[in-house]
């Protein structure tokens, strides 16, 4: 069998397997199971491909959580792909992945996302196509408790330990890193680990870093789910909610790589903005009573720190 053929059949029957478990844990403590979605690329489209969009709207938990998988190929890289690799530029391209991202009702559980994907391309002339990883998965509260940034955290750090004690760290604050908006100077926040372009030790220690970081997600946030998802809640909470929910909205649309390689792609729209929540708000120079809970979000867990 082709080498590289066999190890996107290996990374896809991965991470339909994963999207099937994830699914499967979180549609039973919500009561209400995932919607599937299965989805084809028309022939004569420039992009090529298919994939299972999964979806559970209006849940007893869940207001919108989305997990889907993709896997297409198209004729260039689009350029959200090749900022870092300019040497891949033009080249066609084959990328598999599962993305999610739960909303949850109650405000004092917190959003959380998932991704993680493999890219091959196939510079002219190569025996071999360039194979890479990405991926990772972070926290954002809108009412923030310690426990549960630590929690999210640890398991974070103990699915990436069998890689290198440089692998935390260096994935800790690549994360912080990224989900910044700059345009509010502002985390988007807790934080937890990211990773992309990842190429060390070949495709078996990608691949095998793929599944660590995959298979500790829900272990990372179902405890924190549980203990939050009863938690009571008003009005004052349910406002300050939709209005947090406005700053995931704008990362995913203004920073988002993976929107931008999705939509840049000619990836399927309504599987790409899934991650969007389904009642959001804005409010103009919206400001916070000192000592409350709204403003200890700002300044304790919207800030950059160690959690460990």
């Amino acid at each position: 069998m082709n080498t590289a053929s066999n190890h996107v059949d290996q990374v896809r029957s991965y991470l339909m397997g994963l999207q099937q478990n994830i699914t499967r844990a979180f549609g039973e403590v919500d009561g209400k199971p995932f919607v599937q979605d299965a989805w084809k690329k028309s022939p004569g489209e420039a992009l090529q491909g298919d994939g299972l969009t999964m979806i559970l709207e209006n849940g007893a938990v869940f207001e919108r959580a989305g997990c889907g998988f993709s896997h297409v190929r198209g004729p260039r890289l689009p350029p959200s792909a090749t900022q870092h690799r300019p040497e891949l530029n033009g080249c066609a391209f084959e990328a598999l992945g599962v993305s999610l991202v739960f909303h949850p009702r109650n405000p004092y559980a917190p959003t959380v996302h998932m991704n993680v994907r493999m890219l091959a391309a196939k510079p002219e002339g190569a025996a071999e196509p360039v194979t890479w990883f990405g991926g990772g998965m972070d926290l954002t509260p809108y009412y923030g408790f310690d426990e549960d940034a630590v929690h999210f955290h640890q398991t974070c750090r103990d699915a990436l330990a069998p890689f290198g004690a440089d692998k935390y760290p260096r994935f800790k604050t690549w994360c912080d890193e990224y989900f910044f908006l700059k345009h509010r100077n502002e985390q988007r926040g807790v934080g937890g680990i990211f990773y992309d372009d990842f190429s060390d030790g070949g495709f078996d220690n990608g691949f095998a870093l793929m599944r660590s970081v995959g298979d500790a997600f829900t272990g990372a946030y179902l405890p924190v789910l549980q203990r939050r998802k009863d938690s009571a809640y008003g009005e004052r909470e349910r406002d300050f909610q939709l209005y947090r929910r406005g700053r995931y909205v704008e990362f995913n649309l203004v920073w988002d790589r993976g929107t931008h390689f999705g939509l840049q792609s000619g990836g399927r729209s309504e599987s790409i903005l899934m991650s969007m929540p389904p009642l959001v708000s804005w409010s103009y120079q919206r400001g916070t009573a000192p000592g409350s809970p709204e403003a200890q979000l700002y300044e304790h867990f919207l800030q950059r720190r160690e959690w460990l």
